[in-house]
């Protein structure tokens, strides 16, 4: 039997391109295995804001950051690629920290160049490492993995700071490191994406900024667009979680003005799932198989 690292490989050399939509707790990521997707990116900063109530700043640490992806894998089947940040140190830390992300149950493990604290690869302010420190980092994640196949994905942020240039460069140099995947942020325009994917040796993927109207970095492409210029895999780490937002908020708006407001009794089936509704996607079914199994109950 493949291992999960070796299935999320395959999927990432195959010719299609590979779709990620980016999850951050049970909810989400059972319902992307639900829609039928195989592989799922963890948001780091999905992360971030669910859990901590911050903007993705670095204020979600390293044991915070393990114990949700070990959470989120105990729930679900996807192969998932974990968002390690900058690797929580210097290169002796990001091989302990890839180790851990191994051992709870990932297919893979991004690591990133910027300065810690990092930030949103579609903020403003970002700054980057130097590429040699990068580059042990990556030589690091690559040792440490136990299973060859566990996928190292290198991402640069340098294309804002440092120009396109010297992003393809640093690419180039994490792939002879060793890595797998690689990953150019905020790059702002198709033909930058398309001259990343054709000078670099290892699969490239992109995020997809979906959610991020107000302040656009990445052009939005379909998956088709991002195949035909080359690149491997494409995620989308803000679909779920702006989504959850919206329907928060306007449920929440409902409930203070007509509750709250009017002192009416207010049910909107079209802004909640039913009680049924949550039980099925939440695992009720193998519950109580498991509980009739062992009790009797």
């Amino acid at each position: 039997m493949a291992s999960k690292g070796a299935e999320l490989e395959a999927l990432i050399q195959a010719p299609e391109i590979v779709i990620t939509p980016g999850v951050y707790d049970g909810y989400s990521a059972r319902l992307v295995e639900k829609a039928g997707f195989r592989t799922a990116t963890i948001s780091g900063a999905g992360a971030s804001e669910s859990r901590m109530g911050w903007a993705d700043r670095g204020i979600l640490g390293f044991e915070q950051n393990l114990d949700n992806a070990r959470r989120i894998a105990d729930c679900c089947d996807l192969l998932l690629q974990a968002d390690a940040d900058t690797g929580y140190g210097n290169a002796m830390n990001v091989y302990f920290v890839t180790r851990a992300f191994e051992k709870a149950g990932m297919a893979a493990i991004m690591i990133e160049d910027q300065v810690w604290p990092k930030r949103c690869g579609h903020m403003k302010g970002k700054q980057v490492i130097a590429a040699e420190e990068m580059v042990q980092k990556v030589r690091a994640a690559v040792d440490a993995r136990q299973d060859k196949h566990f996928v190292i994905k290198a991402r640069t942020d340098a294309a804002g700071p440092l120009g396109l240039e010297e992003a393809i460069h640093r690419l180039n140099l994490y792939a002879e490191a060793g890595a797998d995947c690689l990953f150019a942020d905020a790059l702002l325009d198709a033909e930058s994406i398309a001259k990343v994917a054709k000078s670099v040796p290892k699969p490239l993927s992109v995020n997809m900024g979906l959610g991020i109207r107000a302040r656009p970095t990445t052009p939005l492409m379909t998956p088709k667009q991002l195949q035909e210029i080359g690149v491997a895999q494409i995620s989308y780490p803000r679909l779920l979680s702006t989504a959850a937002l919206m329907g928060m908020t306007k449920a929440m708006q409902v409930f203070k003005e007509e509750y709250v407001g009017q002192n009416k009794v207010v049910d909107r089936p079209d802004l909640q799932v039913s009680f049924d509704e949550l039980n099925d996607l939440m695992g009720m079914d193998f519950l109580d198989e498991i509980e009739q199994r062992y009790t009797g109950g």
